[in-house]
């Protein structure tokens, strides 16, 4: 049995242990994540060579493992509530930390039988990271804790990142990090060679190569702590994950490459309260001096957020829903803008049934910020549809890295995009035909599907049924947005 494998099963049979005191996965990870980073902190502190004291002795690895019954809850919980005050990665970690475990025995159990036991400081960061990511896709799959919408299926990240190469010069940002699955395997492709690397290029890519924003505090601690188990910055240095909304404002900041893939659902909703303690939802529009255009349509504002936080030459590849590809108004303009001012070279058209989240159709847009011109950047776009006649399901077909060989290779072919060669599924279209098209509709399709025209090609039953419930789940968003639109527009 691997390292990984055994640790993986080893952290597992614990999270099954709690799961009858009704510790979900989700939490299962958190609680796992704050003992880690203590007890990694721990043997920073006492190793002989150049000791380390990143926690302050008050909240140390030794108070717990000292502590019994009811005073190891106390001394746990004044731990956390200290932590979450300190700042940079510390502070992202315990932030609003709290103790999940009621039972105390089992929180020693944890302690004592599962971390202490193991020397983390001394397992490779492969061995680690590769074992909390297992732990994270668990948690994804699992119905009811709802972690899959932070989760991009790692084979598509993988081959995003094989075609858009980042190297250890290059900044990485995802707006909308999640677990942080992106920028760690952005920084896997980086580090390749590492024994070419400068000693400046090797802390670059510890410590500035990667950055991420997170609204959710929950999602934001289980990527700081991602990135670290991984070598990727320091448990007392700043943090490499922003806990706030990147859609507020612009940052300031210019990125070499952005890698994203922004939260499903069309509206950024807030919910007021008003004087008389009544609820209300309110579709924020963004308004920002730097945006084309203002709508509450979440996914064309992290668009134009993306647009904005690229530095000129740099290349940008983004998961969003087919509405980005033909939405009149808001999603019409910012098309043509990015036509126009951007070359977008490449759609993906991913095939349904790949993202925990249900009913979700979407692409990945492959594109580079251009300096000002007076004529249009994109001069070709070249769709590859990897959704015609392709039938994937979470569990019996999942998608797999193998399944995106092709549009790799074809991504790929030759040193310059003009020496690409169009296939049956990969196809180029001139910037010409694609601003004649109604709207600038992108969401183009030239495949006939098979099943529509030979039965006996119909995909398995439960292939099928899946695909209607995608199909339902995807026009019932469709609804639920109309509805609030015209409910907001009959009470003004």
């Amino acid at each position: 049995m691997t390292d990984s494998r055994r640790l993986v099963d080893k952290l597992d049979s614990f999270r099954n242990l709690l799961r009858d005191d009704g510790v979900g996965v989700l939490d299962y990870i958190e609680q796992l994540t704050y003992l880690l980073f203590l007890k990694m902190a721990h043997e920073r502190a006492t190793r002989k060579l150049k000791p380390q004291q990143i926690v302050p002795e008050e909240y140390s690895w030794q108070r717990l493992l000292d502590a019994e019954g009811v005073a190891l809850e106390l001394e746990y919980t004044k731990i956390l509530v200290g932590l979450a005050q300190q700042p940079g990665t510390l502070g992202v970690i315990f932030r609003k930390a709290q103790n999940r475990i009621q039972d105390p025995a089992k929180l020693k159990r944890l302690i004592v039988d599962l971390i202490d036991k193991e020397q983390w400081s001394a397992t490779s960061s492969d061995l680690k990271g590769d074992a909390y990511e297992q732990l994270l896709a668990k948690g994804a799959s699992d119905k009811g804790a709802g972690a899959g919408q932070y989760f991009t299926p790692r084979d598509l990240i993988q081959a995003i990142v094989d075609v858009i190469q980042p190297s250890a010069d290059d900044t990485v940002i995802d707006p909308a990090c999640g677990t942080a699955g992106f920028l760690l395997v952005a920084h896997d492709y980086a580090s390749q060679h590492a024994a070419d690397l400068t000693p400046i290029q090797r802390d670059h890519l510890r410590d500035t190569f990667a950055h991420g924003t997170e609204l959710v505090d929950g999602t934001a601690r289980l990527a700081a702590m991602n990135l670290l188990l991984h070598g990727i910055g320091t448990p007392d240095g700043e943090s490499l994950i922003d806990v706030r909304d990147a859609l507020i404002a612009d940052p300031g900041e210019r990125y070499s490459m952005v890698l994203s893939n922004p939260p499903f659902g069309r509206k950024s909703s807030m919910t007021m309260v008003g004087a008389d303690g009544r609820e209300s939802k309110e579709d924020t529009e963004i308004e920002r001096a730097d945006f084309v255009t203002t709508t509450s349509n979440k996914q064309l504002n992290f668009l134009q957020h993306i647009m904005t936080i690229l530095d000129i030459g740099g290349r940008a590849a983004v998961v969003l829903p087919d509405n980005v590809l033909f939405e009149g108004g808001a999603g019409e303009m910012l098309r043509r803008k990015l036509l126009a001012d951007f070359d977008l070279h490449t759609i993906l058209r991913l095939p349904t049934g790949i993202f925990y989240a249900q009913g979700v159709k979407a692409n990945v847009l492959f594109f580079e910020k251009k300096p000002a011109s007076e004529t249009p950047w994109t001069r070709k776009l070249w769709v590859y549809d990897l959704r015609t006649n392709r039938h994937f399901t979470l569990k019996q077909n999942a998608l797999r890295r193998a399944h995106l060989d092709e549009f790799v290779q074809s991504y790929l072919a030759g040193d310059a995009r003009d020496n690409r060669v169009e296939s049956e599924r990969w196809r180029a279209f001139t910037y010409d035909e694609l601003i004649a098209r109604d709207k600038v509709n992108l969401d183009i399709t030239w495949l006939r599907d098979d099943s529509l025209e030979d039965l006996d090609s119909l995909p398995a039953p439960e292939v099928i049924a899946r695909e209607i419930v995608e199909d339902l789940t995807a026009a019932l968003a469709e609804f639920e947005a109309v509805a609030a639109t015209l409910e907001g527009s009959t009470s003004e």
